[in-house]
């Protein structure tokens, strides 16, 4: 069924029909799928193109819950589940419960050795990890199409900070010293995470906005999934490989392990996962980096995330220096196509001061950088950033399924 044939069947009411003939289909490439799964954690597989790949155990179970009207209770049920090894909650609905119970398994290839060293280096880089999550790899994602249509349109593009906040859970959450322990919130907020993904694959082919924008029939692939995991652990990666931070293998390796258990909780499969560094540069030449563009949809949702600093009433995350610090991280052309303005102060002040006064933090030089204001102003704005973080995690937070799409009729928030 060709895009035509689908927006008439949308317009004429037919959604879950049309819906449902084009679970099959299988979207476009610009090139084929290239990448062998024997760089993958599983070592073998299949090879098919995870651009015609979804969660068919999730979506099934999650389309027939919205169906049927069970997804308030099974919210309300699912606030009280918060711990990996928590029990879940009674009441829930049986296919339900016998999902997550398989769903909350960790792979069986998980290193415990490796995940504590994971814990080790967030320790190390927790200050530059909470700024390269938020602002590289927060608002890459605003340049990744097929995302910021998704976030755009769905209920999650309403009230973008209460989405930010839960992005910032994610991040926190594996950074944390007992991720996935049974005192952990890792696995919960993976579960969690690929049940709202596959709310949000029933729910947008409805939403006729979505429709006439997106090139694609259901949305959040798999290829999608991991374009989304390269924009945080590889692009994280690449940034600080690219500031000359010393880090040992063993816990560049370890990083890596936490977010590769990441992904197979948020239901990728293990094929599509790389088992190294190299094989996940790899992967993302080919999924990430050829696809970034701008979008109507990313350029509005990257003007309302600069703007989210300046309700925390700290002043030194003004829009114009996060705006300063997108450009720094993501390059002139990211920024201008998200008609970032240019600063004069900033921009200038970051790209020959930048370097220095990362070699200073980790040791490796002696002196300062071209001046000591430059030293203070990064340190502080590493603070504030830390802070602006962690603000989006003082109240409970608790991951729901959407029952909606966002009401294009109503003004953000």
């Amino acid at each position: 069924m060709d895009r035509l044939n689908r927006r008439d069947a949308l317009k004429a009411g037919g959604v879950l029909g049309a819906f449902g003939a084009l679970a099959i289909a299988t979207p476009a490439r610009a090139q084929p799928w290239t990448w062998s799964p024997q760089g993958s954690v599983a070592g073998s597989g299949a090879g098919v193109d995870p651009l015609g790949v979804w969660d068919p155990e999730a979506d099934e179970l999650v389309a027939s819950l919205l169906d049927r009207g069970a997804v308030p209770a099974v919210n309300d049920l699912l606030r009280t589940w918060t711990r990996n090894g928590q029990p879940l909650p009674a009441g829930l609905p049986p296919d339900l419960r016998d999902f997550m119970e398989y769903a909350r398994q960790l792979p069986r290839w998980t290193d415990p050795g490796q995940l504590a060293t994971a814990v080790d280096f967030n320790k190390k880089r927790g200050l530059y990890l909470g700024v390269l999550y938020g602002l590289a790899s927060g608002m890459m994602s605003t340049v990744i199409p097929k995302e910021a249509r998704s976030v755009y349109y769905s209920k999650g593009g309403h009230d973008l900070k209460d989405r930010i906040s839960k992005t910032a859970k994610l991040g926190y959450d594996i950074g944390s010293g007992n991720a996935y322990g049974p005192d952990g919130q890792m696995v919960v907020t993976c579960v969690k995470t690929r049940l709202v993904h596959a709310a949000v694959r029933h729910l947008l082919p409805q939403s006729p906005h979505w429709v006439n924008s997106a090139d694609e029939d259901i949305p959040i692939s798999q290829n999608d999934i991991m374009v989304t995991w390269h924009s945080l652990p590889t692009t994280v990666m690449r940034h600080l490989t690219a500031w000359k931070v010393p880090i040992p293998v063993h816990e560049s390796d370890a990083f890596l392990h936490s977010w590769q258990v990441a992904a197979h909780l948020l239901g990728v499969r293990d094929e599509y996962i790389p088992n190294s560094w190299d094989q996940a540069n790899s992967q993302a030449a080919q999924v990430l980096d050829p696809i970034i563009a701008p979008t109507p949809e990313g350029v509005k949702l990257a003007d309302r995330l600069l703007r989210l600093g300046t309700n925390l009433d700290l002043a030194i995350l003004s829009k114009g220096v996060l705006g300063s610090f997108t450009r720094f991280l993501l390059g002139d052309k990211i920024a201008d196509d998200l008609a970032i303005p240019r600063e004069p102060v900033w921009d200038p002040l970051l790209r020959f001061s930048w370097g220095p006064f990362i070699a200073v933090r980790e040791g490796i030089l002696t002196v300062a950088p071209p001046t000591q204001e430059a030293y203070w102003l990064f340190d502080e704005f590493l603070r504030q950033f830390a802070l602006w973080y962690l603000a989006e995690l003082r109240m409970p937070i608790s991951i729901e399924l959407p029952m909606m799409n966002r009401d294009m009729s109503r003004p953000p928030r």
